[in-house]
């Protein structure tokens, strides 16, 4: 097959496919950093009952593949009466998984924070919840966005897992076209390209977000 009817063929395929990454990977960003946030909260001010759970939460997501973890959403959760269209497990599974490693990294901001600041909103009178939200938390999400950032980026290529559970995303869409031309090569370079005009795009955003957020010189 030449190359024009292979990129006739292939592009419309894989533009659907680069369709559903885009759709995963920023509805598990739009819903993982509130919850990431949230998380966040309730080991910082050790919220009592709630701070283990966190913790507990974080460690095993960090402590476990994201694909046996996306095996668990689909497969799993059916035996308990709890059934999921790909779609929702895909968002569901990447969205958990993204949003502990966040937590993460908003927690270590707020920790590199200096602990006069901290002392410093108590002299002003402000309790321990408001120090952190108009002393400490700016000042760490500066620091955190960086990070975060790395965190979108890796979840747009975390979302080729997503395709073990039969939605046609981009590496999905590229092994299906392989499978009917039997021309892996470009296919595969196309999806990379793909991928990574999709890593750079996000990561004009990151540039963006860190002149916005920067200290004033």
């Amino acid at each position: 097959m030449d190359f024009p009817s292979l990129f006739a063929l292939a592009w419309p395929v894989m533009l659907k496919g680069t369709g559903y990454t885009l759709l995963f990977a920023v509805a598990a960003m739009v819903f993982g950093l509130p919850l990431a946030g949230l998380v966040t909260l309730i080991r910082v001010l050790r919220v009592w009952g709630l701070s283990s759970l966190a913790a507990v939460y974080v460690s095993v997501i960090r402590g476990t593949p994201l694909l046996v973890q996306v095996f668990i959403v689909y497969y799993g959760l059916p035996s308990v009466g709890i059934e999921l269209s790909p779609i929702t497990a895909g968002i569901l599974t990447l969205t958990l998984n993204v949003a502990a490693y966040m937590s993460e990294t908003l927690r270590g901001s707020i920790n590199a924070v200096t602990q006069g600041q901290w002392l410093a909103g108590t002299s002003l009178g402000l309790t321990r919840d408001q120090t952190l939200r108009y002393v400490v938390g700016p000042q760490a999400l500066r620091a955190a966005v960086p990070s975060l950032s790395n965190s979108l980026i890796s979840l747009i290529k975390d979302t080729s897992l997503v395709s073990v559970i039969a939605v046609t995303e981009l590496m999905l869409a590229t092994k299906e076209l392989i499978s009917t031309t039997f021309q892996p090569f470009p296919l595969y370079m196309a999806a990379a390209g793909i991928y990574w005009i999709l890593s750079l795009s996000f990561e004009q955003i990151q540039r963006w977000m860190e002149k916005r957020l920067a200290y004033p010189h």
